[in-house]
């Protein structure tokens, strides 16, 4: 995938030189940094399938797939031409489009439970317009959230997150007012807290995958729908990350417990600015302008991310996640072995094509252990040491490998012989120690 256009050594310090003159930190999230890593990020030019290409020439296989938003691989030729022939009409209206109707239709089809959705650009906006749903709808304020789960940066959910939150130890962002997280509580993830009748919802990832990758214990989930059930508080699942990936619809239905509202985004963008919120038709009654909780947002339901959602989801099935599934299971189970072989304590959690790292020897239950495994200062070497050989990993601890379609058992194998190379960096990394 190597460009003549795209050799010029040194041209990602000179793009991340520029960057930082007129971007904050030369990067438009946190998340993209190598501020926990060391070193210059690297400048994408392209990217096609499983791989990307840097401005220097330079291929990797990417495991990052845009933090989750691409399953199907980079470009892929059903995705572009639908996104080239929705811009074709047109890029956007501030009108109802035929586009999003169909979204809409195909992800309440494949949700059960899930009667109505509304789109908007981002997840930090499926999870904020979904939390001021629930206090319209029980008329209460308190938010109950968990450590290491993040629902992006609006400033009633910034607390306690994980992802770049916790990479870049900011427990608390400095300009969110104390009144603003004065009903937001936060407790430990798998344990089921007391909700009483100030709650309004309880907010969780159903798989924590914001500091890398941890299942809900047994009965977790169930007890947290019990406790809503109880306290007449909404259950919020926030499926940012697992919606229409572990699998052809939302991992409510893996685990078997059906919450009042979802948040939806990535996957069902195709790659594009999306997010959505649903749920039961008679929640979301409450939403104006059939009822008194406003929101609203210009770009929400944006032909072209629409189109390129579509494209998608007609491209998935349970087949193909299955298939995605077994193979990243098979990969995990190695990649333990290689870190296993190397003499590296480490634990490599998967769900369904998610995968976590975490240096650890014992399983990661919580965001308690994640802190723990990443204070250990492993990470910063084997994303170095991945880089070098060709693997491109998010440069935060706390992030999930994200293996898609596009990665086939050769490309897996690939990433397996840059981690075996890796683990002899990591041991000695361990031995200087």
């Amino acid at each position: 995938m190597s460009d003549p256009d795209f050799l010029d050594a040194g041209a990602n310090e000179q793009w991340f030189a520029r960057a930082r003159q007129v971007i904050p930190g030369g990067v438009d999230s946190p998340v993209r940094s190598f501020a926990a890593v060391g070193g210059t990020p690297y400048t994408v030019a392209r990217g096609e399938g499983a791989h990307v290409s840097d401005v220097e020439g330079r291929v990797y296989v990417d495991m990052v797939q845009s933090y989750g938003a691409v399953l199907l691989g980079h470009a892929h030729p059903a995705v572009t031409d639908a996104v080239c022939r929705a811009a074709a009409r047109g890029t956007t209206f501030g009108a109802p489009t035929e586009g999003e109707v169909l979204l809409a239709e195909t992800i309440c089809a494949r949700v059960e439970g899930c009667d109505q959705v509304r789109f908007v650009s981002s997840g930090t906006e499926a999870a904020m317009s979904a939390v001021r749903v629930a206090r319209g709808y029980t008329g209460r304020d308190r938010v109950v959230v968990f450590e290491g789960c993040y629902h992006g940066h609006s400033d009633t959910l910034l607390a306690g997150g994980g992802s770049g939150v916790a990479t870049l130890g900011l427990p608390l962002s400095a300009g969110v007012p104390s009144l603003a997280v004065a009903e937001t509580m936060v407790v430990p993830y798998g344990e089921v807290p007391d909700i009483d009748e100030r709650v309004a919802c309880v907010l969780v990832e159903p798989v924590a995958a914001n500091m890398g990758v941890v299942p809900p214990p047994p009965g977790f989930l169930q007890g947290l729908r019990q406790a809503c059930d109880d306290s007449g508080a909404l259950l919020v699942f926030d499926e940012v990350i697992t919606g229409f990936r572990v699998l052809d619809g939302a991992a409510s239905d893996l685990y078997g417990v059906r919450p009042d509202l979802w948040c939806f985004g990535k996957v069902i963008g195709g790659g594009l600015p999306i997010g959505a919120f649903g749920g039961r038709r008679e929640v979301l009654s409450v939403l104006a302008p059939e009822g008194p909780v406003y929101q609203a947002g210009t770009l929400s339901g944006n032909p072209v991310a629409t189109a390129a959602g579509l494209a998608v989801l007609s491209e998935i099935d349970g087949a193909l996640l299955g298939d995605l599934s077994a193979r990243v299971a098979s990969f995990a189970a190695s990649l333990a072995s290689v870190f296993e072989a190397g003499g590296v304590e480490a634990q490599v959690p998967y769900v369904g094509p998610l995968v976590g790292v975490f240096f650890a020897a014992d399983p990661v239950r919580n965001f308690a252990d994640a802190r723990r495994s990443v204070a250990g200062g492993l990470y910063p070497a084997f994303f170095r040491a991945m880089l070098d050989n060709g693997v491109a990993l998010a440069p935060g601890p706390y992030e999930a490998l994200f293996p898609g379609a596009a990665h086939s058992a050769a490309v897996l194998d690939r990433v397996l012989d840059a981690a075996g190379a890796a683990v002899e960096v990591l041991r000695s990394v361990q031995g200087a120690r």
